[in-house]
């Protein structure tokens, strides 16, 4: 049926009597789908723009830090001002829960400026003591060179990893920075790596501003003495980050003496509560996306089946003629459901294929000028299988009005004016 001659023809040529109604008809199925493509699209990229603002950080992760008790608790006062120690960090890592504890210091506090020579060139920069196991929490690119190491914390060795713009400030373009020496409050480092930005906006700038050293060697040249500035620890992967991060303020509260219900003596940020509440609103997106965009496809699905409905009508006489000569039920409805598929097909192919090109086009005149919108692009199987469905759809509304014509009465057909 579906490669006989005469039924194509009869199709193409309803098409070009009716071409403005055809047309019409055509673009409600195409407008459908092109947007749902479209707005699948642009909830995508909002999706990688914001998430990739956590700039590779583990999701099952959180922060702690300290900040002044704000209760009396055993024989101490409200107001108390107190250190986190490395013997806490041997503490944290004998919880069944804690898969990772690093414990970072930065000078000057949260984004600190400190004063990095080298030679004529100086200029204020993030500098953070770590240890290599933050690369577990932390994406990590190194462009040039290495990360720090174990041997590195063992020996105290005065090393460090620079970021981009670090690199772009203290040496030229040409020169290589490994093996080479910035001096940082005084005390000389040597350049043993060159990290890549990670994330967008304030992240990928602060990592690129960032010069990394050995936790021990920061503790030793900078004295700190056993001070650990805060805590950037990962969950295990069975456990909600959420439950590990309560048995952690817990722990920390009793080695402290801090009220345990003092919720303001440790600050905390939590990266998985943070994370799974953004995709939790964007799966509300995904599920607004899909609603509204099926139902804009169900409309214009209605419009083929109605259109088939007035070609029945309209063809009347024609098929009766066709019952008269011989043509089964099956002729009938397949002649009618061919059409339809036909016009959805077509209809559906157009409006995916200048939703993908907008997507591109889009994606390319934006680059990385916006990054919180990153990447607009659906998954191509996601628009195959859309587009599969619609055709089935369509198939679906030339089955009434076809069967309505395969119960047209030959004899009262041909009496139809």
């Amino acid at each position: 049926m579906i490669l006989d001659r005469d039924n194509w023809q009869e199709i193409f040529a309803t098409i070009k009597k009716n071409k403005l109604r055809t047309f019409l008809t055509c673009l409600g199925v195409g407008w459908g789908i092109f947007m749902l493509v479209i707005m699948l699209g642009a909830g995508n990229g909002l999706r990688h723009g914001v998430l990739n603002d956590f700039g590779g950080t583990a999701t099952n992760s959180f922060f702690v830090w300290t900040q002044k008790t704000s209760k009396a608790y055993k024989g101490m006062k409200p107001g108390r001002n107190f250190n986190f120690h490395n013997d806490d960090a041997v503490a944290l890592e004998q919880l069944p829960e804690v898969e990772v504890v690093s414990p970072l210091n930065q000078l000057g506090g949260h984004e600190g400026s400190n004063n990095v020579v080298r030679g004529l060139k100086s200029e204020g920069f993030e500098v953070r003591g770590c240890c290599p196991n933050i690369s577990q929490i932390e994406q990590i690119i190194i462009k040039r060179g290495r990360f720090i190491n174990d041997l590195d914390i063992n020996e105290k060795r005065k090393v460090c990893v620079i970021g981009e713009r670090v690199h772009e400030v203290m040496f030229s373009k040409t020169e290589e920075a490994i093996g080479q020496f910035i001096r940082i409050n005084g005390v000389y480092f040597m350049v043993i790596g060159v990290n890549k930005s990670t994330g967008n906006g304030d992240q990928a700038r602060q990592v690129s501003q960032r010069v990394s050293v050995p936790f021990s060697t920061f503790q030793n040249a900078f004295n700190y003495g056993n001070i650990i500035g805060w805590f950037s620890i990962a969950s295990k992967k069975s456990v909600p980050a959420v439950e590990t991060e309560e048995k952690v303020l817990a722990l920390l509260k009793e080695r402290y003496k801090i009220a345990p219900e003092d919720n303001m003596a440790l600050g905390h940020w939590n990266m998985g509560k943070e994370f799974n509440k953004l995709n939790g609103l964007f799966n509300g997106i995904d599920f607004l996306i899909w609603f509204v965009g099926i139902g804009t496809l169900i409309a214009g699905v209605i419009g083929i089946s109605n259109i088939m409905l007035i070609v029945v009508k309209e063809r009347t006489k024609e098929i009766g003629v066709k019952r008269a000569l011989g043509a089964t039920p099956y002729d009938v409805i397949s002649q009618i459901m061919l059409e339809a598929v036909f016009l959805t097909a077509v209809a559906g192919v157009i409006g995916l294929w200048l939703s993908i090109l907008l997507l591109e086009l889009i994606d390319n005149l934006m680059g990385s000028e916006v990054p919180m919108f990153e990447n607009p692009t659906v998954d191509i199987s996601i628009a195959i299988k859309a587009l599969i469905v619609l055709v089935f759809s369509g198939a679906m509304a030339g089955l009434i009005p076809a069967r309505k014509a395969s119960a047209v009465d030959p004899v009262e057909a041909l009496r139809s004016e």
